[in-house]
């Protein structure tokens, strides 16, 4: 019990540190955030445009799907611009083209290099000098900048109607035909970009950097990685090498023995417990999960195919129905519903076990409820993605019931507040089975991190709430990682680890010491690195070099942990040998394997490859990010989902037996054609794209001319290979489950480990 102590005091003590530095910093981006200014007016009085116009154009841009339509400050899809970028490089060209006329009368392009040095001085001088007057929170530009601003933005308001000769620009950038309908709202959505634009070119106030860290590369206005930038990449990396080693050695060399292995019983413990009603009402939610799973594999095929076709599906104009922006967020969004449905059912099937193999009263009217919940959040969300990007939901509506506009929140508020609301509901459908079990006398560590873990994910879902509709951009990201970083990548991870201790304990596989121990030192390197590495995704988000160097510090500490997962993966596998009956687990045990190894190759090969601040400088928005996400997402917390689904599919129909040729397919088909997708296209894009945007900048790897390259698209055309490798995979899996629930099964031969007896075992 002594090492107990001390392995919750460190956990106790990360967590205080942790959450101290969070919130400390989450103060500073409040207070450090780029001004909106109350008006931007030219030098003679003109004015072009007023805080409440930017906001207007927030609004708007979420309306049309916002950050799955290309991207703002890197966060988004990739396929059309990133629209800071963008936005910046286009006016700085007109300003130049506009100041070589003014001052040679002859374009920029054909004057001498000292002529043209001359205006890329005062360009630069004129776009990072900071004009805003504190005193009035007014911004004032030159004349010649305001016309170059007007040229961009009558440009965006071509782009974004039905205008004729940008319909190929929008076909490039995978847009449907007039995305925006209303002038009024395109050109208050062109002041939203020019505020973003001039963040990220404009130095803040007693720094030689701008308000996003000298981020999108842009070399007319010596937009380059900062000092501290590099300092603090090599300082990560130097930290990622001595925590690796650290880990090593104590792994080798303080790392005692515990107890011999228990022996393991005769036959499995978690059949000897009569299965009950809530636990029988679990097939349901996997009919969810593999439904979900499904679609959104097929969305995820034509979204891809959609990147080399743009508005249409192998000749078929799908783009005036469902364009590349609604499927993309569907796709997203399914994929957030059926990982978390699998992780709700697994809480839900431990629940009366914990319990002692009984329901507390009404459970399975409480499980019932919940998924039927679960369905309309995601009828409604899906409906509301729909009419907002086909601009009929009207947009005093938007926000609450349509597209909020940001990627994996992209729900509209209402049923953001309906997920939230099944989640408490889930928690206290969880807390009924565990507190009774809290109580008996015994070592309750383990089931005591449990609950932690389960208190975490049913309220930290709400740190959604903090921002708003109009939120200022930095604010909003701060919290939306929150939600994408630290309750998927935090909690989800150590209610995972802990639920699967649990399991194997209840089995008789291992010892409740050995699992709590484990269990406890995980959690701890988990949340070391992961709550206050939540600020790498905030180094050019308008926050200051504090939240760089936090991010880049401990985003290379969530990698160290990762190294030794081959070992866990090992350790998993290697239970199947301990009695016969495990081999009734093969496949979900299997799964588990995969997640150690796409945690070890995805969240952290991959992860660490865009962490450190000079290395996401350049690549963050590029598909060297989407290679990063699917890796993680899927390979880790979709292993994850599928596993837990087949451990209660295995359990809730005992006599089931996996079918060898349909889980041989979904397991290695699954893996195969992830392997395809990133390493046949994926990484290879985002690796040319990477040499583009170190080499003339963000918005040329982001840009129609380059991305439409023969090289490019015929990258992107193989990726059908591996997509339809992983698409054979997933309906292998798909099917599995459905015929086990839906279908007849046969009955094992008496005696088989299959066989339900009655009986209990404690919690």
């Amino acid at each position: 019990m002594a090492s107990y102590r001390k392995l919750w005091g460190l956990l106790l003590l990360v967590l205080g540190i942790s959450f101290a530095l969070l919130g400390y910093f989450g103060k500073e981006v409040y207070r450090e955030a780029p001004s909106i200014p109350d008006r931007v007016v030219t030098e003679n009085g003109e004015l072009l445009m007023t805080e409440e116009g930017i906001l207007d154009g927030q609004t708007a841009w979420q309306s049309v799907g916002g950050m799955q339509l290309g991207s703002i400050w890197g966060h988004g899809a990739y396929q059309a611009p990133d629209w800071t970028a963008d936005w910046l490089h286009r006016e700085l060209v007109a300003w130049l083209e506009l100041a070589a006329e003014a001052t040679y009368g002859a374009p920029y392009a054909s004057l001498s290099p000292t002529e043209q040095n001359q205006l890329e001085f005062e360009l630069k001088q004129e776009y990072r000098t900071n004009t805003l007057d504190a005193a009035s929170d007014t911004v004032v530009v030159s004349e010649r900048r305001a016309q170059a601003m007007a040229q961009t933005a009558d440009y965006y308001s071509r782009l974004f109607s039905d205008d004729l000769a940008l319909r190929g620009t929008r076909e490039s950038y995978a847009m449907k035909e007039n995305t925006l309908p209303s002038a009024e709202r395109r050109a208050q959505m062109a002041d939203f970009f020019f505020w973003t634009a001039w963040a990220a070119a404009t130095e803040r106030p007693g720094s030689d950097a701008t308000y996003t860290n000298n981020w999108p590369h842009e070399p007319l206005i010596d937009n380059t990685p900062t000092a501290e930038n590099i300092m603090w990449s090599l300082a990560s990396i130097v930290l990622l090498i001595a925590g690796v080693g650290l880990l090593i050695w104590a792994w080798a060399f303080l790392r005692k023995e515990d107890e011999t292995e228990p022996a393991a019983p005769i036959q499995d413990p978690l059949t000897t417990i009569a299965l009950t009603a809530s636990q029988k009402a679990l097939g349901k939610y996997l009919l969810l999960v593999v439904g979900l799973f499904t679609f959104q594999v097929f969305l995820g095929g034509a979204t891809a195919h959609y990147t080399v076709e743009g508005q249409t599906f192998y000749g078929i104009e799908m783009s005036k129905w469902f364009p590349y922006t609604l499927l993309r967020t569907w796709h997203i969004q399914s994929a957030l519903f059926w990982i978390a449905t699998g992780f709700l059912a697994a809480g839900l099937f431990l629940a009366p076990i914990i319990n002692g193999g009984k329901d507390p009263k009404y459970q399975k009217l409480g499980v019932d409820i919940l998924f039927w919940a679960l369905v309309a959040v995601v009828g409604g969300s899906f409906a509301g993605n729909y009419l907002a990007i086909a601009q009929i939901m009207p947009e005093n509506l938007n926000f609450w019931l349509g597209h909020q506009g940001y990627e994996y929140v992209d729900l509209g508020r209402l049923w953001q507040i309906g997920k939230f609301a099944g989640i408490a509901f889930w928690l206290v459908l969880m807390l009924r089975g565990i507190v009774p079990a809290l109580r008996q006398p015994g070592d309750k560590h383990l089931l005591g991190l449990l609950t932690a873990s389960v208190v975490c994910i049913g309220l930290f879902y709400g740190a959604g709430f903090f921002y708003g509709e109009r939120t200022h951009l930095s604010v909003m990201e701060y919290w939306r990682w929150w939600i994408v970083h630290l309750w998927v990548e935090g909690f989800f991870e150590v209610f995972a680890t802990t639920a699967l201790a649990f399991i194997f304990c209840s089995m008789g596989l291992v010892s409740r010491r050995i699992a709590t121990t484990a269990s406890l030192a995980s959690a701890s390197l988990f949340m070391l690195g992961g709550i206050p590495g939540t600020f790498h995704h905030l180094y050019f988000s308008g926050t200051t070099t504090p939240v760089m160097a936090l991010g880049a510090t401990f985003s290379a500490l969530e990698v160290v942990p990762l190294v030794v997962l081959g070992y866990e993966a090992w350790e998993n596998w290697s239970l199947k040998n301990r009695a016969p009956w495990m081999e009734n687990i093969k496949w979900p045990l299997l799964f588990f394997v995969g997640v150690a190894f796409w945690n070890m190759l995805g969240a952290g090969v991959l992860g660490f490859m865009i962490n450190p601040p000079i290395a996401l400088y350049y690549i963050q928005g590029l598909n060297t990010t989407a290679t990063h996400a699917h890796a993680a997402l899927f390979g880790v917390y979709g292993f994850l989902a599928l596993g837990f689904t087949l451990l209660i599919l295995r359990y809730i129909k005992p006599n089931l037996v996996f079918n060898e040729r349909l889980m041989k397919v979904g397991f290695w088909w699954l893996n195969a054609g992830l392997v395809l997708m990133l390493f046949t296209s994926l990484l290879p894009v985002g690796i040319i794209q990477f040499f583009a945007s170190a080499s003339e900048g963000l918005w040329y790897a982001r840009s129609e001319a380059f991305m439409q390259q023969p090289l490019l698209e015929t990258l992107r055309w193989i990726r059908t290979i591996g997509d339809v490798v992983f698409i054979v995979g997933a309906l292998a899996v798909a099917w599995q489950v459905v015929s086990a629930l839906l279908g007849r099964t046969q009955p094992q031969p008496t005696g088989s480990a299959g066989i339900e007896a009655k009986g209990k075992i404690s919690a």
